[in-house]
């Protein structure tokens, strides 16, 4: 019988994250979760309570502990990434980020688009922008994710790997309001706005990457790694399965020039390239099969 793994998570309260715990406890890991204890770990959980951003309050609520992997749910900014570097160095044999596709959010190809597009390596480092302003933290969101890679990357002191999510779907608890917001507007028949050149995007299901961050955890690869379904999807196709919830409702698209548009409608192709992961052993699905069962899942009783 193998030896329970250490694991830590830092964040992991809702959605994907209270997912992944779910499965790391089935495998057998001891699960230790930190965060400010606004909210409280799933049950089989240790439990640490500090502010990721203090770095004697994060130091002094680990002490001696130690641990086969980190993953690192809630890491924005290059200054927590360079907190957790000095805190984490000798005290865990890997790190894991959960990083985004919106660090391709300069990548306007046609093509999917590959890790190397964006090497951590090479990414300039700005601790002195205003990362702790809410409002220049949303608008730099991409660019919060770069530097923070880029700050484990450089001369690194634990093997480190970078999971870039795909825009993700699915679950009662989808917390973003994006398909709601679709939902809305064909239930009443408002016009939805999408660019006039709207580009399609990958996606993956809410369990589908509690899955692809659980495998991960057991593997020994570096860098970063694209984590999206096969397949793209258009606004027009995400209005289509949220409508077919919907038989009474209307779709009614409206293309704009300028000005804001609705979720999950791009003015350049937001696709990422997949074939890593699959050549490392992960087994991705198909965006078009599990589709509907998402859509389904997250209007609920309001659909």
């Amino acid at each position: 019988m193998e030896t329970a793994r250490e694991v830590l998570v830092i964040g992991g309260s809702r959605y994907f994250g209270k997912r992944l715990i779910a499965r790391l406890l089935a495998a057998g890991d001891r699960v230790t979760v930190l965060n400010r204890g606004s909210a409280a770990p799933p049950s089989g959980t240790v439990h640490l309570v500090a502010d990721r951003d203090d770095e004697a309050s994060l130091d002094s609520a680990l002490g001696s502990r130690s641990f086969d992997v980190v993953v690192d749910q809630v890491c924005y900014t290059p200054r927590q990434a360079a907190v957790a570097r000095r805190v984490f160095a000798g005290r865990t044999r890997r790190y894991v980020m959960t990083s985004t596709v919106e660090v391709y959010e300069y990548e306007d190809s046609i093509a999917l688009v590959r890790e190397d597009a964006v090497d951590p390596r090479n990414v300039p480092v700005d601790l002195g922008l205003p990362w702790h302003d809410p409002e220049f933290l949303e608008s730099h969101y991409g660019e919060g994710k770069r530097q923070a890679e880029s700050v484990f990357s450089v001369d690194p002191v634990f093997p480190f790997t970078a999971v870039r999510v795909a825009h993700v779907l699915g679950g009662d608890d989808d917390f973003t309001g994006r398909l709601t917001h679709y939902a809305d507007r064909i239930r009443t028949g408002d016009p939805i706005a999408v660019p006039a050149d709207n580009q399609p995007a990958t996606y993956i299901h809410v369990e589908e990457i509690a899955d692809f961050l659980a495998w991960t955890v057991g593997e020994d690869f570096t860098g970063p790694v694209n984590a999206a379904s096969h397949g793209l999807l258009d606004t027009e196709e995400l209005c289509a399965a949220v409508a077919a919830q919907l038989p009474e409702g209307r779709t009614v698209l409206q293309e704009v020039e300028v000005g804001e548009t609705s979720p999950f409608s791009f003015t350049r192709a937001y696709g990422m390239d997949n074939s890593r992961a699959t050549r490392l052993g992960f087994t991705f699905d198909d965006v078009r099969r599990w589709l509907p069962e998402a859509v389904a899942e997250t209007l609920g009783k309001d659909a």
